[in-house]
């Protein structure tokens, strides 16, 4: 078993940028932990009349076209519901599917080993977290992508705890090819769960890997089987294979995890005028339609159940066909899907992504574009939110600290603006003569140090100042970051029983599976 507080980090060169250095004590001046809650009402291109539509048109969906369940349990578990089976065909009626959905929470908690970062899903809580799954890195430094290891994968992991604005450790943030397919996720869960204390994700990727996963979680925490059943500790993210199918290992990985009380996160993948309708009402319906049959599927097996509804919409270059994100059409499938999630009463999954290929204008914004349909429709869970980059084929340590600087001032956006008699300021301005300042104000004095968002990445210096420190772009400066982040990272504390319980486990499966060389 490799020790990841020994992997290799790559030393920073070059100076400080400005405003990128300011620390409290060995930290870096971030915004505290904490998981926000949107106050804001949301945006919603869709009026009553087209949430209804789509409602609907996903209802005749399920009912006259039906979807494609390829697991076998699953089509027993339909018949036993009463749905018409034929074949891998299921068709099931608009009373059974919003009966089932109804059984689903409104709200539900996921409790990580570290009981400080407890998230809760829905009633207004957002939580942020890390690109998954990219075969793909790169960074500045490097100068090209290439396709990445565990050390990249280990560094990302500490980049998402180190950051208080990412709240969640989503799948890999980035594909360790180096380590054999068949202990894969392993290792990577090994690092997971040591160097971080954040909610944890298994990919519901065949039986062995969720059941791995599951219990790993469980050993790390310290917990017997009870208490790991006894509420979500973690999650499963799946996508339909759009359209109109879900796969055999998805939906087994889903009920293994609900059986355990574990929750699971449906996202159908859909994208206009390719895996989907031209039109964004169209792509919008046949996403509803794949998550809500097996949303339906798992409450008719464990009423109650922690699921999120998904969408993970956008539309596709006609003239390429290559997948487009930040776009309008994106940011709107964001907003109505949020709309049709609480018209379920359901948690809300959604995310915030971009198709550029370099850490640049285009990649900042669309990812604002993205973010913006996810923070206004009032998403509760925002995937792939740090460090995405190509479409989802890349991820990059100078787009994550980017994102992190983006996801903070959503955050600051959703702050209420505080109106109380102080905070209103008539007696200041009453105390400032006309065509005069307020710095030297007891009004200011008194809040100046904590009056305003203070950012992570900008440089608010003058032309002249910014020259002379070297004339560092974002980008620039965001690998001076995150390099001085790896350098002082402090991994989290793990009890040595559990440790050394994981690493006996880890070690009987590796000789179980026998794997051999990637």
């Amino acid at each position: 078993m490799s020790d990841p507080s020994t992997l290799t980090r790559r030393k920073r060169h070059g100076g400080r940028a400005a405003n990128t250095a300011k620390r409290g004590g060995d930290h870096l001046d971030q915004l505290s932990w904490r998981v926000p809650k949107n106050t804001d009402r949301p945006t919603e291109p869709l009026g009553p009349e087209g949430v209804q539509a789509i409602h609907d048109g996903a209802m005749r969906v399920l009912e006259e076209i039906g979807i494609e369940f390829l697991n076998e349990e699953a089509l027993d578990l339909f018949r036993k519901a009463g749905a018409t089976v034929r074949d891998t065909n299921v068709r099931m009626g608009r009373d059974f599917v919003m009966e089932m959905v109804g059984r689903a929470p409104a709200s539900f908690t996921l409790t990580p080993r570290n009981l400080d970062r407890v998230l809760t899903m829905g009633e207004g809580h957002i939580v942020f977290g890390n690109v998954s799954s990219p075969p793909n890195y790169y960074d500045l430094d490097l100068g090209r992508k290439i396709p990445g290891t565990r050390e990249h994968c280990a560094n990302l992991l500490k980049l998402t705890q180190a950051f208080n604005c990412i709240h969640f450790a989503g799948g890999y943030p980035v594909e360790p090819v180096d380590v054999h397919p068949s202990v894969r996720h392993l290792d990577v869960l090994f690092d997971k769960l040591t160097l971080t204390d954040k909610v944890a994700h298994a990919y519901s990727l065949g039986a062995e890997r969720v059941e791995d996963v599951m219990e790993m979680v469980r050993i790390a925490g310290g917990l017997t089987h009870e208490e790991f059943n006894a509420t979500p500790r973690m999650y499963t993210n799946i996508n339909s294979t759009s359209p109109l199918k879900h796969d055999i290992p998805m939906i087994d990985g889903c009920l293994r995890m609900i059986r355990r009380g574990q929750a699971v996160v449906v996202s159908p993948f859909t994208l206009a005028g390719a895996m989907a309708p031209v039109t964004m009402a169209g792509a919008v319906t046949l996403s509803i339609a794949e998550a809500l049959s097996a949303i339906a599927l798992f409450q008719w097996v464990a009423p109650g159940c922690a699921c999120m509804i998904g969408t993970f919409t956008s539309n596709v270059d006609m003239k390429s066909g290559a997948p487009a994100f930040g776009t309008p059409e994106n940011a709107k499938a964001n907003l109505a899907g949020g709309q049709l999630a609480r018209r379920y009463k359901v948690p809300y999954r959604t995310s915030a992504c971009n198709a550029s290929n370099a850490v640049d204008a285009q990649a900042t914004y669309e990812t604002m574009m993205a973010m913006f349909g996810a923070v206004m429709g009032n998403g509760n869970f925002i995937y792939h939110a740090a460090g995405w980059l190509e479409g989802g084929l890349v991820a990059s340590f100078e787009k994550l600290i980017v994102d992190v600087e983006i996801i903070q001032h959503m955050i600051g956006l959703m702050a209420p603006i505080d109106t109380s008699v102080d905070e209103l300021g008539v007696d200041a301005i009453g105390g400032v003569a006309p065509g005069g300042h307020f710095f030297g104000a007891e009004h200011t004095m008194a809040r100046y140090q904590t009056a305003f968002y203070a950012p992570l990445l900008s440089d608010w210096t003058n032309s002249e100042n910014w020259e002379i420190a070297g004339a560092k772009t974002a980008t620039h400066r965001a690998t001076d970051m995150w390099q001085l982040v790896l350098e002082e990272y402090q991994q989290p504390a793990l009890d040595p029983a559990c440790l050394e319980s994981v690493d006996a486990y880890i070690a009987k499966r590796k000789e179980s599976i026998g794997a051999g060389e990637p």
